[in-house]
């Protein structure tokens, strides 16, 4: 009796078929428990993305103000504008003597102002430099000794920011100073 050896062979692939398709589910199991695994601990959160672009956002923030803080400074900083020199010859009240004071005077202003200040100057030198001529003049000897020049500069910044359109001036000095009697 002949037997039919057809079919052993299908049989024989069914339960290795069945272990293929195991394999393959496990493994497509373990990629998907994987991915799950790495969105869940890897990926941040919506209050972690939040709080780190805030976060960013602050810090490009106060760098842009330290930088603005920083031009503001500089456009703040006193700056000296020459004003000239003035040499005058007075005789002082209740007295026959004769005295030249030589100046030449510099002002502070601040960076920002400088600018402005230079086109108003050119603009009232004339002005400018009678009114301090006349501070000058019109001063006693005693103001004008070395110890007394507060008082002399007081007088002539206050008359130069009246004259000028705004208080550009910060403050009058002197870079050189001669009272000489004649």
């Amino acid at each position: 009796m002949a037997e039919d050896n057809s079919n052993p062979a299908p049989e024989a692939d069914k339960p290795a078929g069945k272990a293929g398709k195991m394999l393959l589910i496990a493994f497509v199991g373990i990629v998907v428990l994987v991915e799950t695994a790495m969105f869940f601990f890897l990926v941040p959160s919506a209050e972690d993305v939040s709080a780190l672009a805030e976060a960013r956002l602050i810090k490009s923030i106060q760098e842009g103000e330290a930088q603005a803080d920083q031009q503001m400074v500089d456009e703040n900083v006193p700056q000296e504008f020459q004003m000239g020199m003035f040499g005058e010859t007075f005789s002082p009240t209740d007295s026959d003597r004769s005295f030249r004071v030589e100046v030449r005077l510099f002002a502070l202003v601040q960076k920002k102002n400088e600018e402005k200040l230079k086109k108003e100057f050119e603009e009232k030198q004339g002005r400018l430099r009678h009114a301090i001529r006349m501070k000058i003049r019109n001063s006693e000897l005693s103001e004008l000794q070395d110890n007394q020049l507060g008082l002399l500069e007081r007088r002539i910044l206050t008359t130069c920011n009246h004259l000028l359109d705004e208080d550009l001036l910060l403050g009058i000095g002197f870079n050189d100073y001669q009272l000489i009697e004649e």
